[in-house]
């Protein structure tokens, strides 16, 4: 399941320091706009404890982690748009992306310049949200008219109901607010896809803050926690906003990276008052940000975490490791996490009862041990 999400922020932000200690890909991180030309793809390890506890139990073969896309996208200026500076790639690029890694400047430094002079993060936050709305406006501005004529026309059902989607989405475009702020029923979530906006696209805010800061912000982090309070964010202190908005110092998570053992890594983060690293936050709020879980297999060839969409049944969570598991489902044996880790392997858990048998119609849940029959 190849899922992407794009770092998106203003030239000078840190999003490329950012990205380089994501994925250790070194995208070019220097103190002038668009050092940044291509996007940059690095294939991110989610971090799961789970299957670092399987691994102990089995001693494997193998091991394969689960895994989210990050793209370093071009910095965004005012115009963007309109096709300034690299305004149109820029765009383009956030489309083909599943999820908004959007990263704000929240600390002062005199030697690394910023494109409008002063540090504002809440003003860069508008600059970019504008920027897409303005794009979105034109989408629909641009499919409306052929909508209503299919509607009227033609008697469309679904070209309705879009035309009535694109009305609320308008209104409150240009009111200034993104159209995921718009609350649809199923009916209308299901056309507006057609659509294809930028700004429904789901939003993470990482505020990049100074090592003092890294823990309860600054009063940079605090105006962006203020104005983002609309957009359905619950400030958390200490542990960041929830799923939506992140501190971390990208410099921080920088040197942290050059750290060779994972003992040397944790007492730096003891130090800093940190529990977990800022990448490894960032990780798992952009999993959990697109609606991911994770299903396990276990054995001694191999120890495997499969990423699937929340709500999946057994079959469709079987046909992401084979379309063969899909097609010839007969049923899925389910162990629970905490039995496979409490009573030490599968034949135990069989022996102990422990072992579930799941028909076509049993939803997956997070962190199952699954097992497929099938025939094909």
């Amino acid at each position: 399941m190849s899922l992407q999400c794009g770092i998106v922020g203003l030239p000078n932000v840190g999003k490329s320091t950012l990205f380089n200690c994501l994925s250790n890909a070194k995208a070019q991180a220097a103190n002038f706009p668009f050092c940044t030309i291509e996007p940059n793809v690095g294939v991110i390890t989610v971090p799961d404890e789970r299957l670092a506890k399987l691994v102990e139990i089995e001693r494997p073969a193998s091991v394969v982690p689960a895994t989210v896309e990050i793209v370093d996208i071009a910095g965004l200026v005012k115009g963007a748009s309109k096709g300034e500076g690299l305004g149109n790639k820029f765009l383009a690029d956030i489309r083909n992306c599943d999820a908004i890694i959007h990263v704000l400047r929240c600390f002062d430094d005199d030697n690394i310049t910023h494109v409008d002079g002063t540090v504002d993060p809440v003003r860069d936050k508008l600059t970019i949200d504008t920027e897409l709305q303005f794009k979105d406006l034109e989408t629909i501005e641009n499919r409306y008219d052929k909508e209503v004529k299919k509607g009227k026309a033609g008697g469309d059902a679904r070209a309705k109901k879009l035309v009535e989607v694109m009305d609320l989405y308008k209104e409150a475009l240009l009111a200034g607010k993104s159209a995921r702020t718009v609350q649809l029923d199923d009916n209308q979530a299901e056309v507006a896809r057609d659509l294809m906006l930028l700004t429904t696209k789901p939003v993470i805010y990482v505020c990049n803050v100074d090592e003092a800061s890294v823990v309860n912000g600054n009063k940079y982090s605090q105006a962006v926690i203020e104005a983002v309070k609309e957009e359905g964010c619950q400030w958390h202190p200490g542990q960041g906003m929830g799923d939506e908005v992140l501190l971390i110092g990208a410099g921080i998570e920088a040197d942290i990276a050059e750290l060779e053992t994972y003992e040397e890594k944790q007492l730096f983060l003891e130090d800093l008052g940190l529990k977990e690293s800022g990448v490894n936050r960032l990780i798992k709020a952009a999993y959990r940000l697109l609606g991911l879980q994770t299903f396990l297999t276990a054995g001694p060839k191999e120890c495997r975490a499969w990423t699937f969409k929340k709500g999946m049944k057994a079959p469709q969570t079987a046909g992401i490791i084979h379309s063969d598991f899909e097609r010839g489902f007969i049923r899925a044996e389910v162990i629970k996490y905490d039995d496979y880790v409490t009573l030490g392997s599968e034949a135990k858990c069989r022996e102990a009862g422990k072992i579930a048998v799941e028909g076509k119609d049993y939803i997956v849940q997070d962190g199952d041990i699954m097992h497929f029959r099938f025939n094909v």
